[in-house]
């Protein structure tokens, strides 16, 4: 075999007259901005609880103790409790927050549910958010793994 290498074959920067477009000549390609993310309260302190059994770790970080009277609010998959002299509840020696049936059915979460907990302490807050709520705001922000309405 006696045959010769090809010289590679380099394209030119060179771009011809006629594939040139004057309307787009010097002017950068307009690029997406990144969104803005809202910063997360420094003194927030976040965990994973049930209904009825929620994270010490949570409840410790606003400083309540056994004895501590509680008000309860509650909304649609969502309670906050607040400590307050003439609050509904006791909270009771091992420092969870046990939520009364009644107030449970009314904002649609049962004994067992998993729930996000976030304390506020600067707030006084301790709120548990159900992880319907939790997903409904992940797929508000399009970040949901899963198509609209698909499931996996």
């Amino acid at each position: 075999m006696t045959a010769q290498p090809l010289a590679p074959v380099i394209p030119s920067s060179v771009v011809p007259a006629g594939r040139q477009r004057a309307s787009s000549a010097g002017r950068p390609l307009p690029l997406a901005r990144r969104a803005a993310v809202p910063p997360v309260l420094e003194d927030v302190v976040y965990g994973i609880g049930r209904i009825s059994a929620s994270d010490r770790t949570v409840t410790s970080a606003l400083g309540w103790s056994g004895g501590d009277r509680l008000t309860l609010i509650a909304d649609a998959g969502v309670v906050t409790a607040r400590r307050e002299p003439g609050g509904m509840i006791t909270l009771p020696a091992r420092a969870y927050i046990a939520i009364p049936a009644a107030l449970r059915r009314r904002c649609g979460l049962r004994a067992g549910d998993r729930v996000l907990l976030a304390a506020a302490p600067s707030a006084g807050t301790l709120t548990a958010y159900s992880l319907a709520v939790v997903d409904q705001a992940i797929r508000a922000h399009g970040a949901s793994p899963y198509p609209q309405g698909e499931k996996p």
